[in-house]
């Protein structure tokens, strides 16, 4: 859905050494004393959860305008951007406008991200008041695979976009609809189907739409989109669930940081509700993580906290969600590397310990964002796999192990 209406603070992080809080008053900014210590958060490694396929937003230059360069590093570089892993794209109804996608395209997969298309509409001549023709599903198909070939492949294709949506003004369907085209077509549309993209990640739509064996055979990933609801776990439905379209508040600056810490609660409730992905809305936008002077703005710099320490094929690990009231963690590993993510919603420091459990961690490097810094960059070793460190008043910590 889309309703474009269109440093210098000290932060106190200190590493307070295993399992002990610090002295009354040291390092503390607030003038209650010493922060307040909470119960621990566990980091299980040996519990393996979903498999993570990366975090992004979408580009549609046929709306607003193409991505620069600068604006395509910005997203996706993992050394001076963002570090976004998803692109996602419009194929456009009209064949004419492929190439319009191709340039951010290929930049994207340059800087190492996946590209997703979807569809909102097919071509006028296939479709009857806002539905696909079933005598078109040929034809729809081989749009989609023009499409992918006209800009070198993309990593998966959604043939619908909200078509649960009715109020909107593009291509409707019913999710028997959907898995009866993708049933039929699904090979043929040139890359691997990601579906059925419903709004409200609708699971009755989803299941029904899963309840057909050999469009769910021919579905590579589920994917959806979560105005209006809360992040919940769909259960066994066998498929990996990307979050595939959301954006908090179209009216708030993207610097705006209340909001920003309201989409990092977002990431980890999709992220803890077992989804294998989060996708924002505009990339560039000034309610975006990039604004219209090409900028990253807080909401950038939030998703950097995961999009570039937690890379596709990395898993999410067992770890407490919610150690404290206002305290929320989420881990990952890949190989032996653990990544930790912290958010403080609350409005005074708070000390955090943590354990990490079946592997062994030496040393971290940390990075913190609050309202008057960005990724502030520190590192502190660990004894016995065990430690606590100070969060900062409403913020955002990565922890990644080295």
């Amino acid at each position: 859905m889309k309703k474009d209406l269109t440093n210098i603070l000290a932060i106190i992080v200190l590493l307070v050494g295993c399992s002990k809080k610090n002295t009354p008053g040291e390092n503390d900014t607030t003038s209650g004393g010493a922060p307040r210590e909470e119960a621990t958060a566990a980091v299980n490694a040996s519990t393996v959860q979903q498999t993570i396929q990366g975090f992004g937003g979408a580009s549609i230059p046929i709306w607003i305008g193409d991505l620069t360069s600068d604006q395509r590093t910005k997203a996706f570089s993992t050394s001076s951007g963002i570090g976004m892993s998803i692109l996602r794209v419009m194929v456009p109804d009209n064949s004419s406008q492929f190439a319009a996608e191709k340039a951010t395209i290929d930049a994207a997969k340059g800087l190492g991200a996946r590209v997703v298309a979807t569809a909102w509409n097919a071509p006028a001549s296939m479709m009857s008041n806002l539905y696909l023709k079933t005598t078109s599903y040929a034809d729809y198909a081989a749009h989609l695979r023009s499409y992918n070939t006209a800009v070198g492949g993309v990593y998966a294709i959604s043939p619908w976009n909200e078509p649960n949506y009715l109020a909107s003004g593009w291509m409707h369907g019913t999710a028997t609809e959907i898995a009866n085209f993708v049933a039929q077509q699904g090979s043929n549309c040139g890359a691997p189907i990601i579906a059925p993209e419903p709004f409200n990640m609708d699971q009755t739509f989803i299941n029904t739409y899963l309840g057909n064996t050999t469009a769910a055979s021919k579905t590579s990933f589920v994917c959806g989109h979560i105005y209006g609801k809360t992040p919940y776990n769909l259960g066994s439905i066998g498929k990996s669930v990307w979050m595939t379209e959301h954006y908090t508040n179209s009216s708030i600056s993207g610097n705006d940081w209340n909001n920003a810490m309201t989409a990092a609660k977002e990431i980890h409730d999709c992220m803890n509700a077992g989804w294998a992905a989060y996708v924002w809305w505009y990339i560039r936008r000034s309610y975006g993580p990039i604004d219209e002077s090409s900028n990253i703005t807080k909401l950038g710099y939030v998703m950097t906290h995961f999009a570039r320490y937690i890379r596709p094929g990395y898993s999410k690990i067992s770890c407490t969600a919610n150690p404290t009231s206002g305290v929320y963690t989420t881990a990952y590993k890949s190989g032996n590397q653990i990544v930790i993510v912290a958010i403080n919603t609350n409005s005074a420091i708070t000390y955090q310990p943590f354990t990490v459990s079946a592997v062994t961690v030496n040393n971290f490097n940390r990075y913190v964002t609050t309202s008057s810094s960005n990724l502030a960059a520190s590192s502190f070793a660990v004894s016995n796999n065990s430690f606590g460190i100070n969060l900062p008043a409403s913020s955002i910590t990565t922890l990644v192990s080295y």
